[in-house]
């Protein structure tokens, strides 16, 4: 498999459920090595069911899904689950094991040796931020809700998956704790270069997290597969951007990040500034610095060394220079529907 080739494909697949409803419909949608794919849209779009259908706990109706090239339906589904992460909202740990033996579970089945497993395990609960000698011996019932996501992460990665797939992982945690986790899971996803499908009902945790964004309408159709800044300033229809709501402004501020090209010489700024940030701080960062100083500019920092002044004006057209990044051509739109091959759908759809 080349870098270009999808890890993960979908050609043509259905979900039809005895009830005679469609959740899926005539789905075609690449995966990209070591991206994180975000799926977003209305309760009841696919979401769940479209992520089901990769390790085969939901077999699709017709179409095959693909991973490596292969045709999941071929594979034994046990195999198959044991070779895919799977992290869910309520994360499923074992109650009577402990976090070392949760995390365990997978190499335990496969068979690894006690000597690599307890490494495995001690790598993965720092990488996801845990002490493996506190953590490891606790219960789940002794830990916070973040600290139980944090674990079934872990699990979920303990042997080097090709793909890890999330499905609401942090709907059951607190805006704060989200937040972290959200900062912490991009950090380990882009070190680890990990493959996700990550499920979410929240549009500023898909743009958010997300290398690509695939908003669903009712019937499992794809509305638009875009970038987050594309998907914010572009939106392919009505439909989607009555979605996306109000604050696309804001939602940017988020992705952006703080660059040299942002900078004037530090010289330039004519006072003294009493606050700084460092680069690759995000936007809002950057303002909510200024508004905390009360003053026009901050300094930028690399390394703790003032690298250059942000003011407020540039930091204004840097947020508008982003806005403007996004590529000129068509979003990127499925406009069938089931049973409907020329009809533009809407996110109302049923």
């Amino acid at each position: 498999m080349t870098s270009a080739e999808p890890l993960i494909r979908f050609e043509g697949v259905s979900k039809t459920f005895p009830s005679g409803a469609t959740a899926v419909g005539n789905l075609d949608l690449d995966v990209l090595p070591h991206e994180l794919l975000a799926l977003v849209g209305p309760s009841g779009c696919g979401k769940s069911t479209t992520l089901r259908m990769v390790n085969r706990l939901v077999e699709p109706t017709s179409g095959r899904v693909l991973l490596e090239g292969e045709d999941v339906a071929t594979s034994d589904p046990v195999r198959l689950r044991r070779r895919i992460g799977y992290v869910i909202q309520d994360v499923g740990l074992f109650p009577h094991r402990t976090v070392a033996q949760n995390v365990a579970t997978v190499p335990g089945l496969l068979g690894w040796d006690r000597t690599r497993t307890r490494q495995r395990v001690s790598e993965l609960l720092e990488v996801v931020g845990l002490d493996p000698d506190v953590h490891g011996r606790r219960y789940p019932h002794e830990l916070s809700g973040g600290e139980r996501q944090r674990v079934g992460v872990a699990r979920a990665l303990a042997v080097d998956p090709p793909v890890l797939l999330m499905d609401e992982p942090f709907g059951a945690v607190d805006p704060e704790g989200r937040r972290r986790l959200q900062v912490e899971f991009r950090r380990i996803q882009q070190d680890l270069g990990t493959t996700v499908m990550f499920v979410t009902h929240d549009i500023d945790e898909a743009v958010r997290l997300g290398d690509r964004v695939v908003v669903l309408g009712r019937g499992g159709v794809v509305q638009q597969i875009d970038d987050p800044v594309t998907l914010l300033t572009r939106p392919a229809s009505a439909a989607v951007e009555q979605f996306i709501g109000a604050g696309r402004s804001v939602r940017l501020l988020g992705l952006g990040r703080v660059s040299a090209a942002d900078l004037v010489a530090s010289t330039d700024l004519g006072a003294r500034t009493e606050r700084s940030v460092p680069l690759g701080a995000t936007y809002d960062e950057a303002f909510a610095a200024l508004a905390t100083s009360g003053m026009d500019a901050i300094t930028v920092t690399d390394d703790g060394r003032p690298v250059g002044g942000l003011r407020a004006a540039d930091l204004v057209a840097a947020l508008r220079r982003l806005a403007e990044s996004a590529p000129a051509q068509e979003p990127e739109v499925a406009p069938q529907t089931p049973g409907s091959p020329g009809h533009q759908p809407s996110l109302a759809d049923g």
